[in-house]
């Protein structure tokens, strides 16, 4: 997985930047990550004044998710929430289609049907 945070506005460390990749890591039983594109953001004009993106490249559709707190580490909690829901969404899909899927004989036809 390659991994880029990036800080807007706000001072990295490497000590958070450590947190996000084990967090990100925490991800990588339920779906594949090839890339992690992760944002964090200092607004002080907003309120809450904080902003997290992430852009997760995986296969299939990229997970692509945003979230706004009063810190970092909040922000970036938020946005690792929805990104767990929506990789977990996506494996009980693909679990689903796995087990739901017709099987197929040599002829292609439902091995269930009789004709």
């Amino acid at each position: 997985m390659k991994l880029i945070v990036q800080h807007t506005n706000l001072r990295g460390s490497a000590r958070l930047d450590r947190w996000i990749e084990e967090c990100l890591l925490g991800l990588l039983p339920l779906v594949r990550i090839e890339e992690a594109r992760i944002r964090l953001e200092h607004v002080p004009s907003a309120s809450p004044a904080y902003r997290a993106t992430a852009h997760l490249l995986v296969p299939g559709p990229d997970l692509r998710v945003e979230a706004v707190d009063h810190t970092p580490q909040n922000a970036f909690a938020k946005v690792l929430e929805q990104l767990k829901a929506g990789a977990i969404h996506r494996a009980a899909r693909r679990l689903r289609k796995h087990l739901l899927a017709p099987r197929l004989t040599a002829r292609g036809r439902d091995a269930g049907a009789r004709n």
